[in-house]
C-alpha cells in the first residue's frame, strides 16, 4: 500500500484522504433553495448531513460568478493567485474582448494537478464544457489516475483527452441539452458511478444554473432539482466519501414588478458622459449560454480615456439608483483580491434587484422566458457550505470562504 505525504497547493497544505474526499459545487445555489426543499421534506438526506455533520455560511469569491469561483474551488486561493476573474475579458496582451476560458489565463495549479503528481488518483465532472479544460490543467490520462469530462460533451470524450471514452455510453444516459436539469443530473449519475468503478482519492461535481436562473427556491422546477440532487447525495454518501456541498454564487431576481429586467446601462451612460464607445464596459458575466442571465449580472468593470476625470466619473455612477459601490482599480484589487490587470480602471457592483448592462441595444432579452435572476454582486455571495462529518469550522461566514472546500473535504477525509 502507497503512503502518501500531504499535498501542497498554492501554499496551502491538504491532509492525506483515507476515503474519496468529494466537492460538489452547486452552480447558483442561494441558501434559500436548499432551506425551502428540506422544509418540504424533499431533502432527507442533506437534512441529516446538516444535523450530522457541519453546517455553515460562507462566502463566495467577488465577482460572483461561475468561473472565478470554480477555479478558486479548485485552487483553494482567490483570483488574485490564480488570475481567473470573470468568463470574459480584454485581453491584456491584445487588447480584444475575449473569452477567459482558456488554460493560458490560469496563473497557479489546480488542488487536482498537484494531488495527481503526487500520485493520488483524480476525477472530476463539469456540467458545461467551458469550465473542463481549465479544471482539467496539468492532468495527464495515460496513467489511468485521472478523469475530467464535461456532461455537454460527454459523448466525444477520448481516453486520450479525458481518461475515459465516451462517458455517455459509459454511463448510459444521453448527451443532455445544453439548457436542462438534466445536465448537472449527469454530473450527479457520472460521480455516483466514478466513486464506485473508478474510486478516486479527490472527486471535484460542478454543475450548472440554469434551473437557479429559471425557478426561484419555491418553485416546482426548482424542487424537483434539489429533491432529485438529494438522492445522488444519498447515494454518495452511502458509499463512505467524505463530501463539502458549496456553491460558486447565489441567485436573486433582478426584475421589476412586471417581470422586465431591472437594468442600468452603464455604456450608455459613459457615452453620454464621455463621447461614444471612449470608455469600454465589460461584463464578466458574459459568456455563449445567454438564455440564462442575457448577459446581465451585478457586477462590472471599465475602462476609461487617459484624459477622464476617474473621480468625477465614479461620483456620477455612485449617483445611480442600483449602483452600491463604484471602486477603483486599486480598492477593488485590494478588496475583492482581483488580479489588476484583468480588471478596468474602475468596479461597478449593483444591487439585490438590478443588473448592470453595457448598451441597451447590445443585450438581446428575447431569450429571456422568465423574469430575470441572476448575480455578480456581494448580495449573491452568501453560500452553502455543509460537510457530511463532524469538523471545526468558522461560524462567520466572511472567514469561511467556498473555495476551502477541497480543505475542509480533505481534512474530513483523513479523519
Amino acid at each position: 500500500m502507497t503512503i502518501h505525504t500531504p499535498v501542497e497547493a498554492n501554499e496551502r497544505v491538504y491532509p492525506t484522504p483515507k476515503v474519496p474526499a468529494v466537492a460538489i459545487c452547486l452552480d447558483g445555489c442561494e441558501p434559500e433553495y436548499l432551506d425551502v426543499a428540506i422544509a418540504k421534506g424533499l431533502m432527507p438526506n442533506l437534512k441529516r448531513m446538516r444535523e450530522e455533520g457541519t453546517d455553515r455560511l460562507a462566502h463566495s469569491v467577488i465577482p460572483s460568478f461561475t468561473n472565478p469561483n470554480n477555479l478558486s474551488i479548485a485552487t483553494g486561493r482567490p483570483p488574485i493567485v490564480h488570475g481567473i476573474c470573470g468568463n470574459y475579458l480584454i485581453d491584456p496582451d491584445t487588447g480584444e474582448e475575449v473569452m477567459m476560458n482558456d488554460v493560458r489565463f490560469l496563473r497557479a495549479p489546480t488542488i487536482f494537478s498537484q494531488f495527481y503528481d503526487a500520485g493520488f488518483r483524480v476525477a472530476m465532472v463539469t456540467a458545461k464544457d467551458k469550465l473542463r479544460a481549465l479544471l482539467g490543467a496539468g492532468l495527464k490520462f495515460d496513467e489511468d489516475r485521472a478523469v475530467a469530462f464535461s456532461s455537454e460533451r460527454s459523448g466525444e470524450t477520448t481516453k486520450a483527452d479525458h481518461g475515459i471514452d465516451n462517458a455517455s455510453e459509459w454511463l448510459g444516459m444521453e448527451v443532455p441539452e445544453v439548457y436542462s436539469a438534466e445536465l448537472s443530473e449527469f454530473v450527479f449519475a457520472a460521480g455516483v458511478k466514478l466513486l464506485k468503478e473508478f474510486k478516486p482519492d479527490v472527486m471535484y461535481l460542478s454543475t450548472t444554473d440554469y434551473i437557479q436562473h429559471k425557478f426561484a427556491p419555491e418553485q416546482q422546477g426548482a424542487l424537483d432539482f434539489y429533491a432529485m440532487f438529494d438522492r445522488y447525495l444519498g447515494e454518495l454518501d452511502a458509499l463512505g466519501a467524505a463530501i463539502v456541498v458549496t456553491a460558486d454564487h447565489g441567485m436573486k431576481p433582478k426584475h421589476h414588478a412586471d417581470g422586465t429586467p431591472n437594468v442600468i446601462y452603464a455604456q450608455d451612460l459613459l457615452d453620454v458622459w464621455l463621447g461614444k464607445d471612449e470608455a469600454r464596459v465589460i461584463l464578466p458575466i458574459t459568456d455563449p449560454y445567454v438564455v440564462h442571465h442575457g448577459a446581465l449580472g451585478s457586477f462590472a468593470t471599465a475602462y476609461l480615456p487617459e484624459e477622464a476625470d476617474r473621480a468625477k466619473v465614479m461620483e456620477k455612477l455612485r449617483a445611480q439608483k442600483g449602483i452600491t459601490h463604484v471602486l477603483t482599480k486599486e480598492e477593488a484589487i485590494e478588496r475583492f483580491e482581483l488580479p489588476g490587470d484583468r480588471i478596468g480602471d474602475i468596479v461597478m457592483v449593483s444591487g439585490e434587484n438590478i443588473c448592470i448592462g453595457t448598451s441597451e441595444h447590445r443585450h438581446d432579452l428575447a431569450a429571456l422566458k422568465e423574469p430575470l435572476r441572476s448575480h455578480g454582486g456581494l448580495t449573491e455571495q452568501e453560500v452553502p457550505f455543509i460537510v457530511n462529518r463532524k469538523v471545526d469550522l468558522p461560524s462567520n461566514p466572511a472567514e469561511l470562504r467556498n473555495f476551502d472546500a477541497f480543505f475542509y473535504a480533505t481534512t474530513a477525509a483523513a479523519l
